[in-house]
C-alpha cells in the first residue's frame, strides 16, 4: 500500500469514528394543556417529516397521552386521525358511542335535571361528585391500544418505541410520582386526571390526579432519566397569574397548583411554544392545534436542525417504527381469566358478569368490550378502572378496580312554563349491590295540570346474559282544566279529570346492548270525570267513568337517541302489543245530554309502532323521520268522550301531551313527520317538526250526542312545531310556537324549562 492511500485510509477513519460515536440522543419533553396539548401531535408530524429522530419522550396530562401514543408505535398520522375521530370527540365529552350504552340498565326517563348521590355513612363528605363526566370510553380505550402494547413488553417502559416517563401528583405527599413501568393506560390516565374533570385513580395506595398539578413541563424527569445530548420541550402552558381579591378561581388555582420551571436544565435544546387559540377544553377544535403545533415547529426547525450533528430520514423512522411493531403479536387478544377488586373485597358478581370461570372460558377482546359496559351501565356501580398482565400462556388476565356508586340518589326537575301546565319531579332512589342488584325508588311529580306518585322496586342479576325484574306501583292524575291558557289568563273549573291507579310486574331481557324485550302484566282502576258541554259551572256535577281491569303487553324497544327528549342524533324503535281486559262502570252528570247508567266488559288488543331515525347527523345540520302507527281493536264506551279517553293520542310533539285533543285520537291511525334541525351555535338548537296525522277510522261526535265511526281515511290533520332550544346542563330551555289547526287558537307561543315526561300510562 502506497503512502498516499495510506494516510487516506486514516483520515477517513479518523473523521468517521468521531462522527459515528457523536450520534445524538434526543429528548422530546411535551408540556399538559388540555384541548391545547393536542398541538403536540403537530409538532410530532413536523419533526419526522424533517427527520428528526425522538429517542426519549417524557410528558404530563395531555402531553402524556401524546407521547405515550407515539412510544407505543402510532405515527404521528394515526395520532391526528385518533384524536380528529368521533370516538375521541365523544371520549372528551365523557360520552359512550350508542352500541356501548346496555339499555337493560338504562334509568326509565323522567323529568329529573339535577341528580345528586348520597352516601348513608357520611351525606356531605362522601356524597359530593369528585368528576364532571364519565371515563368510561376513555378508559378502555386506552387499555385497548397502550394497556396491551406494554403488557407484551413486561411493562417496562424502557423497552417501548420511544423510552418514555409520564408524571402524576400525589396530593397527600404535594409531591409528583414519576412512572417508568407498570400498566402503561393507567400511568397516563393518572397522569391526565384533571381535578373534578375526570374520576381520580388509586396506583399502589395513593391517589393521583393530574401531574400538572406539580411538573406542568417534565424537563427535569427528562434531565434526570434520560439524559439526552438534546431536549426538544413543547410547551402550551403556563403559570398562573398572581389572583386579584375578588378572582375565586385564580385564588383556589394558585393553592392548588405548583409553579413549573418552563425551562430546559441544560443548554442544548430548544423550547417550541405552539402558538394556538386553542383553550383548555376546547377538543373540538383539536384540527385548528395540531394545524397550530405543526406550523409552529416549521417556522423554527432550521434552529433546531443546526444544533443537530446527524439527522435521519422519515422513510428511516418509520422502517424503525415497523421493526419495532413486528415484534408484537398480531393476535387478537384472548382473555383467560378476570379479576375484581373493590375496597379490598373481591365482588365475585362482578366475575360472573365477565367470564365463565367454572368453563375455562376464553373471551375476545370484543366480548370484554361488551361486558365491560354492560356491567359499568349498572347505576350501582360508579367507576371501574381496566387493566391487564400478559400470561405464560399468552392469553390476558383482566383486572377491574370497581367502586360502588352512593347508596343514595335524588333527582329533581319537571317543567316550568310560561303556560299554566308546571310541574315538579322528586325521586328518590336506594340501590345496592350483591349478587342480585337492587334498585328501590320511589318518584312523584306535581303541579296543577298532572300529579304522580310511583313505587318500584328493581331486581338485576348480574350474570354474563343479565335480565330484570320490576315491581311497582303507580298513582297518576291528569286535570284538564283549560290547557291552552297562558299564565296570566284565568281558568275555567276542570273540564276533565283522569285518574289511575296500577300496579304490577315487568321482566326485561336484552337483545344484544341497545335492544330490549319487555314482559309486563299488571292489574288498573281508572277514573275519568269530565263534561260533554263546554256549557258548565261549578255548581254542575260531572260524567264519571269507572274502568278496571288487567292487561298484558309484550315489547321490543331500541334506543340510541342522545337525549330523553329533544333529540338530534341516534334512533329509536319500539313495537308493543297489549291486551285489556276490564268493566266499564259509566254515570251521567248534570250537563249530560242522556241520561244514562251504563255498564259493559271490554276486551281488545292494541297494537303500536314508533319509530324515529337521524338519517341526517352532521355537526350543523340533522334531518330525522318519526312516525307512529297504532290499531286498536277497542270497542266504544258509553259516550263520546269516555270512548276517546281510552284512545291512544297521537302526542309526537312533546307539547301536545298538555292538551286535551279529541282530534288526534282515534282507535286507528299512522302518523309520519319529519325533524329538521340547525345546531346554529354550541348546544343551541333551531328545530322545526310537522307531521301528518291521518286515521284509518275516526270516532265522530254526531248531533243528538250520540257517537259513531266515520268512514275510512277522513279526519286527516297537521300538527307542527318550531323551537329554539338551549340544551343546558341541566335541561332544554325553550321558546316555542306550536300549531294545532283545529283549535280556536290554532297558534301558541310559550317559554318553557325542563322535561315534558310523565309516567307511564295505564293501558296505551
Amino acid at each position: 500500500m502506497s503512502k498516499v492511500r495510506f494516510y487516506i485510509l486514516l483520515f477517513t477513519l479518523i473523521i468517521s469514528v468521531p462522527l459515528t460515536a457523536q450520534r445524538q440522543k434526543v429528548g422530546l419533553v411535551l408540556s399538559g394543556g388540555g384541548a391545547t396539548g393536542l398541538a403536540h401531535v403537530g409538532v410530532l408530524k413536523a419533526l419526522e417529516e424533517f427527520g428528526i429522530p425522538v429517542d426519549y419522550i417524557t410528558g404530563t396530562s395531555a402531553g402524556a397521552l401524546v407521547g405515550s401514543l407515539y412510544a407505543a408505535g402510532f405515527s404521528p398520522e394515526q395520532i391526528e386521525s385518533f384524536v380528529l375521530s368521533e370516538e375521541f370527540q365523544m371520549m372528551a365529552k365523557g360520552k359512550n358511542l350508542p352500541n356501548q350504552e346496555f339499555l337493560l340498565r338504562k334509568e326509565d326517563a323522567h323529568a329529573g335535571v339535577v341528580s345528586l348521590a348520597l352516601s348513608k355513612d357520611s351525606l356531605l363528605k362522601k356524597s359530593l361528585p369528585t368528576n364532571l363526566t364519565s371515563s368510561s370510553f376513555l378508559d378502555f380505550t386506552m387499555l385497548k391500544y397502550l394497556g396491551i402494547t406494554s403488557a407484551q413488553l413486561d411493562q417496562d417502559f424502557n423497552n417501548l418505541f420511544v423510552p418514555f416517563r409520564c408524571v402524576a401528583s400525589d396530593i397527600v405527599q404535594k409531591r409528583s410520582v414519576i412512572f417508568s413501568n407498570g400498566s402503561l393506560n393507567e400511568a397516563v390516565r393518572a397522569s391526565m386526571t384533571y381535578p373534578f374533570y375526570l374520576k381520580p385513580l388509586e396506583v399502589d395506595g395513593t391517589l393521583l390526579f393530574d401531574g400538572g398539578l406539580y411538573n406542568n413541563f417534565p424537563a427535569d424527569v427528562m434531565f434526570n432519566d434520560f439524559a439526552p445530548d438534546y431536549i426538544i420541550g413543547s410547551n402550551v402552558s403556563y403559570n398562573a397569574l398572581p389572583p386579584d381579591p375578588d378572582d375565586l378561581i385564580g385564588q383556589l388555582t394558585n393553592m392548588l397548583v405548583s409553579h413549573t420551571d418552563y425551562m430546559l436544565p441544560c443548554d442544548e435544546g430548544y423550547i417550541i411554544i405552539p402558538k394556538t387559540n386553542v383553550s383548555t377544553f376546547d377538543f373540538g377544535d383539536a384540527e385548528k392545534a395540531i394545524e397550530d403545533g405543526y406550523n409552529s415547529t416549521v417556522a423554527i426547525i432550521d434552529s433546531i436542525l443546526m444544533n443537530l450533528t446527524e439527522i435521519s430520514t422519515k422513510m428511516e423512522i418509520e422502517a424503525r417504527r415497523a421493526k419495532f411493531l413486528s415484534k408484537l403479536s398480531k393476535k387478537e387478544p384472548v382473555f383467560s381469566s378476570v379479576q375484581i377488586e373493590s375496597d379490598g373485597k373481591r365482588l365475585k358478581f362482578a366475575q360472573k358478569a365477565m367470564i365463565r370461570t367454572k368453563k375455562n372460558e376464553l373471551v375476545t377482546l370484543e366480548k370484554i368490550e361488551k361486558r365491560y359496559y354492560r356491567l359499568y351501565s349498572a347505576s350501582q356501580v360508579d367507576f371501574i378502572y381496566p387493566t391487564l398482565t400478559l400470561k405464560p400462556d399468552s392469553t390476558y388476565d383482566l383486572k377491574l378496580n370497581i367502586r360502588k356508586a352512593k347508596d343514595f340518589k335524588i333527582d329533581v326537575g319537571g317543567h316550568i312554563s310560561s303556560r299554566p301546565v308546571n310541574t315538579g319531579y322528586f325521586g328518590l332512589t336506594y340501590q345496592t349491590l350483591g349478587g342480585v342488584m337492587t334498585t328501590t325508588k320511589l318518584e312523584s311529580y306535581f303541579g296543577k295540570f298532572y300529579g304522580s306518585a310511583k313505587a318500584s322496586v328493581k331486581l338485576d342479576l348480574p350474570v354474563i346474559f343479565p335480565f330484570s325484574t320490576n315491581f311497582y306501583l303507580t298513582l297518576n292524575r291528569w286535570d284538564y282544566f283549560r290547557s291552552f291558557a297562558t299564565f296570566f289568563e284565568d281558568v275555567k273549573p276542570s273540564f276533565l279529570v283522569q285518574n289511575e291507579i296500577y300496579a304490577g310486574v315487568r321482566l326485561d331481557l336484552p337483545i344484544g346492548n341497545n335492544m330490549i324485550n319487555s314482559f309486563d302484566a299488571r292489574g288498573f282502576q281508572i277514573d275519568n270525570s269530565y263534561y260533554q258541554t263546554d256549557n258548565f259551572t261549578n255548581k254542575d256535577t260531572a260524567d264519571v267513568t269507572h274502568f278496571d281491569g288487567t292487561s298484558l303487553s309484550w315489547s321490543i324497544t331500541q334506543n340510541s337517541l342522545n337525549r330523553k327528549q329533544f333529540a338530534n342524533s341516534g334512533h329509536y324503535f319500539r313495537l308493543k302489543f297489549r291486551y285489556v281486559n276490564g268493566d266499564e262502570y259509566s254515570l251521567p252528570g248534570s250537563t249530560s245530554p242522556v241520561d244514562y247508567y251504563f255498564t259493559k266488559h271490554h276486551s281488545w288488543i292494541n297494537l303500536s309502532l314508533d319509530y324515529q331515525s337521524f338519517i341526517i347527523d352532521e355537526p350543523v345540520f340533522h334531518f330525522g323521520i318519526h312516525g307512529q302507527m297504532v290499531f286498536n281493536s277497542q270497542s266504544l264506551f258509553a259516550n263520546y268522550t269516555a270512548s276517546l279517553l281510552a284512545m291512544t293520542d297521537f302526542s309526537l310533539v312533546p307539547d301536545a301531551k298538555t292538551y286535551f285533543l279529541p282530534e288526534y285520537r282515534s282507535p286507528q291511525f299512522v302518523g309520519l313527520g319529519v325533524n329538521t334541525i340547525f345546531s346554529i351555535r354550541k348546544k343551541f338548537d333551531l328545530r322545526f317538526d310537522g307531521y301528518l296525522y291521518q286515521p284509518f277510522v275516526k270516532l265522530d261526535l254526531l248531533d243528538d250526542g250520540s257517537q259513531a265511526y266515520s268512514k275510512p281515511f277522513k279526519g286527516e290533520i297537521f300538527m307542527a312545531s318550531a323551537s329554539l332550544i338551549y340544551n343546558s346542563f341541566l335541561g332544554p330551555i325553550r321558546v316555542t310556537s306550536n300549531f294545532f289547526p283545529l283549535q280556536a287558537n290554532p297558534f301558541t307561543f310559550q317559554i318553557s324549562f325542563g322535561y315534558i315526561l310523565f309516567n307511564e300510562r295505564a293501558i296505551r
